[in-house]
């Protein structure tokens, strides 16, 4: 069995015992959450959109909603990315500010804790706990040949890019640092941005 296989097989039975683990220490939090999302406008508790996973393979991701109900998703994207999606291209999914974000629903984007039912998607195995973040197949369609390297892995929970900038980096710096990640990764390099995802939750940085 070569040295990847080995780390494959180790990184998936890490993302099921700390994705269960993690599911079991948040849910008085996450119960709590979607009281309060309930509550305020008695809409739906989760948000699940369609994105784009392992080699193109697409795949309904779980978050606890934080935009109001009747809110549209913006979906200008294409327009003049016959080359790929630009560099400078930055994807905001709406900010605290938006009017269509909820009250709670700012809070929890703030704190990422808006994120925790992703830790079913890592349980069944369409996401990993570290990994490129997915996007949606609206941006995943205009990816250049280079861009797709980034679905040669699952996507993840947390990434390279998302303790190294997180929302405040351009799509070309995240590519660098996906395309990195594709080609370094390693069970040590997956503990090493867990270990920075606290820290950068936990200081709210980038966070929207």
């Amino acid at each position: 069995m070569s040295k990847r296989t080995m780390d494959l097989f180790f990184k998936r039975i890490m993302d099921i015992l700390f994705s269960v683990a993690g599911f079991i220490m948040t849910a008085p939090i996450m119960l709590v959450v979607a009281a309060c999302i309930k509550l305020e406008d008695g809409g739906p508790i989760l948000f699940v959109q369609t994105r784009t996973g392992k080699d193109g393979q697409l795949f309904s991701i779980y978050k606890f909603r934080s935009m109001k109900v009747e809110a549209k998703q913006q979906n200008e994207y294409g327009k003049g990315w016959e080359s790929g999606v630009p560099d400078a291209f930055i994807f905001k999914e709406g900010c605290s500010e938006n009017p269509c974000i909820t009250k709670v629903g700012a809070f929890i984007r703030r704190t990422s804790i808006d994120e925790l039912p992703q830790f079913f998607n890592v349980i069944i195995g369409n996401m990993s706990l570290v990994g490129p973040r997915p996007e949606i197949p609206d941006i995943t369609h205009y990816y250049s040949e280079e861009q797709r390297k980034r679905l040669k892995v699952k996507p993840g929970l947390t990434g390279w890019a998302q303790v190294n900038g997180r929302s405040l980096i351009t799509n070309g710096e995240k590519m660098q640092m996906d395309y990195h990640y594709v080609d370094q990764h390693s069970i040590r390099m997956d503990i090493y941005i867990l270990m920075l995802t606290i820290k950068v939750v936990l200081t709210f940085k980038g966070a929207f």
